[in-house]
């Protein structure tokens, strides 16, 4: 059986490699979850961040993080204003 930590799924803990998933709050803590798995997450992990934060949150975040490296930043912007058009 594999144990889930902290509200997050299985093999999350690679996303947190400075911090122990078990501490993290997905709520107070949610725009931090959020930059890592913008910046380092697959697709399962998008996929989870948006079920449980919204696409509006996921949005503000990416495109207001001074977090989030250049190149990150410059991509979700770009997705983002990519699918307002669609």
């Amino acid at each position: 059986m594999v144990k889930q930590t902290g509200g997050f799924p299985p093999g999350f803990e690679k996303y947190f490699w400075d911090c122990s998933v078990d501490t993290l709050d997905t709520e107070a803590h949610k725009k931090f979850i959020s930059e890592r798995i913008l910046m380092f997450g697959d697709i399962p992990a998008l996929k989870w961040l948006k079920e449980r934060y919204g696409v509006d949150f996921i949005k503000h975040v990416a495109l207001n993080s001074r977090r989030l490296d250049d190149r990150t930043r410059n991509f979700w912007n770009i997705y983002f204003h990519d699918t307002a058009k669609a």
